[in-house]
């Protein structure tokens, strides 16, 4: 061991431990994260940057180090939210989620007006950690825990999401629109007499691409993509620019979506809005017959969408083009047409090159006008999704491919090959689903089990294993290309009005077309902070979409949902839903009474009986058993098979009432906190605590088996 202190960002697993990820790490450098136990993490929070004190190298298998954090050099956030509530005369928050399992005791709330189940922001004076309590001030109160948006509220304050722009950005952003000509300045190709369309989403207000495509001679193909040149009124460093980077998303809750850009840019001066004029950045890709790039040109344009199509009315017409149903001129009719076709001779290249088309279906949840869960409904990747998608990884490819050919330096959109260990796990694993495969170190072996698995019984299981198996895309100025893609060069281009890299490679076109390199300066910090965003913002609506889904369930206990495994570990099984997205889970002593075995190269949970087998991607049904809101926990109990005596299901609902808290002691510890065995979503709060778990349901068992 080279060092024995470290400095990096800690973040902390569902199992309760935690990972350190040094500084100077690479962000394709997958066993540089020292892990850190429990009980050696002191008072250190997600995200914190900290020092950690190396203590040994991880067993054999596992490359790595373990440590104990020592200091924590700078607090991510010193601000959380959670539910307050009292209790011996005491005031106290519980905070959500589990990475602080005991509540905080606050001093007197009364200046807030904080009343019992508010949901409240606050800032914590003194960090809890496995030894002390924590101490904090309640900041502000969000409302009553039920009200409708408080649900959000709470999200956007628990993540840090940005809320209102500055007014020195609207004022920057008031500025670029009056400054804005609505004829074509010099300096730039007239395309608005070209055919130009957009297809979107049917509640899309930003359309920041579009495409043109017409047949050469020897039948060529010549596709434009015109993407809205955000750069013109983002300048560098101004205060649109610094918002935006500090933003580096737009980031889509169910109910709201929270800009990278204001609305005036975003939705206007950028927007590609059919007969508007509007700035373009446009890639054209001359194609061969048969899909072959052949010539790419990025060109300063001023462009006019003559139509804005829906996904859906592209469908009705690829369902049958001479349809009368959707109004549109022969030439529109026509450049449909064509890149339907062209889309498809792309998609087939791409596919032949090793490509992986993952068949995971996407279930979106509906509101009603209060923001509450009224159903649920599949997001079908239709053909319309698929053409414009091709001709968005085209031009993404083409872009990083002109970049990179004039050798400077940009931010990528890399994605690292699968961990062979990984791989070999997901080998084992579908050899044992009866795949006959070869070693899944190869693309196209790997891709040839997604082929054999689609429309079998298995295909869950199989598309599930593979995505475990591969790793995160990040935004990186590293040589490395997309795995999954199967592009050696790779960045985003066609989304700069959402996405800060984009913005960087509009930048860098730029530079080029002024004869200049594209500086590289900080671009590994930027890429590591752009993929952080991406991530926050990924979390975020994610963790919306659970606490809705959570308070649609809590007045449904009962309530039966065809499910599928997408996670196994020793202490249960994790389903979700297949019609309603909701995530929970079924705990071993919830399963058909038996001696449970966990392997975790199969992702299997077995019995000894017949037909007690539990494997990531099986299909399976459940109801409703228990829902902890202010844990944001979803338990699950499998629906009763033939001849399978079990336990009367529980069909209680968590309040606030009944979360097992007693008096505080003098030691500041409160006695007989309630403790469940296993947690949803996020695991055990501790190593101590799954071990007392697996005490419990083995004394369980014992005594079933003995009574037998």
């Amino acid at each position: 061991m080279a060092r024995t202190l470290v400095v990096g960002r800690f973040s902390r697993s569902r199992q309760g431990y935690g990972f350190v990820r040094p500084s100077d790490a690479r962000p394709t450098d997958r066993d540089a994260d020292i892990r850190v136990p429990l009980v050696a993490s002191a008072d250190a929070a997600d995200g914190d940057t900290v020092r950690v004190k190396i203590t040994k190298e991880r067993h054999v298998g596992r490359p790595g180090l373990s440590g104990e954090v020592v200091e924590v050099i700078e607090r991510r956030t010193t601000r959380f939210v959670g539910t307050a509530f009292q209790s011996a005369g005491e005031h106290w928050v519980q905070l959500d989620g589990t990475q602080f399992p005991r509540p905080i005791w606050v001093g007197d709330p009364s200046a807030k007006g904080v009343r019992d189940e508010d949901k409240v922001i606050v800032e914590l004076i003194r960090f809890p950690s496995p030894l002390q309590d924590g101490e904090g001030v309640i900041v502000e109160v969000l409302g009553a825990s039920d009200a409708p948006g408080v649900d959000t509220q709470t999200v956007v304050a628990e993540f840090g999401l940005p809320g209102p722009f500055p007014e020195s950005v609207l004022e920057d952003a008031r500025r670029q629109a009056d400054e804005f000509a609505s004829y074509v300045p010099d300096g730039r190709q007239d395309l608005t007499d070209e055919i130009i369309v957009t297809i979107d989403p049917k509640d899309a207000r930003d359309f920041d691409d579009a495409i043109s495509l017409t047949r050469l001679e020897r039948g060529h193909w010549l596709l434009g993509v015109h993407i809205a040149d955000v750069a013109h009124f983002v300048q560098k460093g101004s205060a649109l620019d610094r918002e935006a980077l500090a933003r580096g998303t737009s980031v889509y809750l169910p109910d709201q979506v929270i800009p990278m850009l204001p609305e005036i840019v975003s939705n206007n001066l950028a927007s590609l809005q059919p007969n508007r004029l509007r700035l373009a950045r446009t890639c054209w890709i001359e194609f061969s017959e048969d899909g072959a790039p052949v010539h790419t040109e990025v060109q300063r344009t001023v462009v006019k969408s003559c139509r804005r199509f829906t996904y859906e009315e592209v469908d009705v017409f690829i369902g049958n083009p001479d349809t009368e149903e959707i109004v549109m001129t022969t030439s529109v009719r026509n450049l449909l047409g064509r890149m339907q076709r062209l889309a498809s001779i792309l998609r087939n290249r791409r596919l032949k090159r090793g490509a992986l088309e993952l068949n995971m279906p996407e279930v979106k949840i509906d509101l009603d006008r209060s923001g509450r869960v009224s159903g649920a409904h599949v997001v079908e990747n239709t053909e319309s999704h698929q053409i414009v998608e091709e001709f968005m990884l085209a031009a993404n490819e083409a872009v990083a491919k002109k970049i990179a050919a004039a050798k400077g330096k940009f931010l990528r959109r890399i994605h690292p090959s699968p961990d062979l260990r990984k791989l070999r796990q997901l080998t084992e694993f579908v050899l044992e689903l009866g795949f006959e495969v070869e070693s899944l170190e190869s693309r196209f072996e790997l891709q040839r089990l997604l082929g054999l698995a689609r429309h079998k019984s298995e295909e869950h299981a199989v598309h599930y294993a593979v995505l475990r198996s591969l790793s995160r895309a990040i935004y990186a100025p590293i040589d490395q290309g997309h795995y999954a893609l199967a592009s050696d060069c790779y960045c985003h281009f066609t989304s700069p009005i959402r996405r800060y890299p984009d913005l960087t490679i509009h930048r860098a076109l730029d530079s080029l077309e002024a004869g200049k390199k594209p500086p590289g300066d900080h671009l590994e910090q930027l890429g590591e902070q752009c993929s952080e965003l991406e991530r926050r913002a990924e979390a975020a609506e994610r963790e919306l979409i659970k606490l809705k889904l959570l308070h649609f369930l809590s007045s449904r206990v009962g309530m039966e949902l065809e499910g599928v495994v997408i996670g196994v570990a020793r202490f249960g099984i994790f389903v979700q839903g297949v019609e309603l997205p909701a995530e929970g889970l079924v705990e071993t002593e919830e399963l058909p009474s038996d001696q449970y075995r966990f392997d975790r190269a199969s992702h299997t949970l077995s019995g000894h009986r017949p037909g007690n087998i539990f494997r990531l991607g099986d299909p399976i049904r459940v109801s409703v058993q228990e829902v902890d809101l202010g844990k944001r926990q979803l338990l699950f109990c499998p629906v009763q098979r033939k001849n399978d005596s079990r336990r009367k299901q529980k069909s209680r609902r968590l309040s606030s009432s009944r979360r097992g808290y007693s008096r505080r002691g003098r030691n500041g510890v409160r006695q007989n906190e309630r403790q469940r065995k296993t947690q949803v979503e996020n695991g055990p709060k501790s190593a101590s605590q799954k071990k007392t778990a697996d005490k419990k349901i083995k004394r369980k068992k014992s005594k079933r088996h003995k009574r037998r």
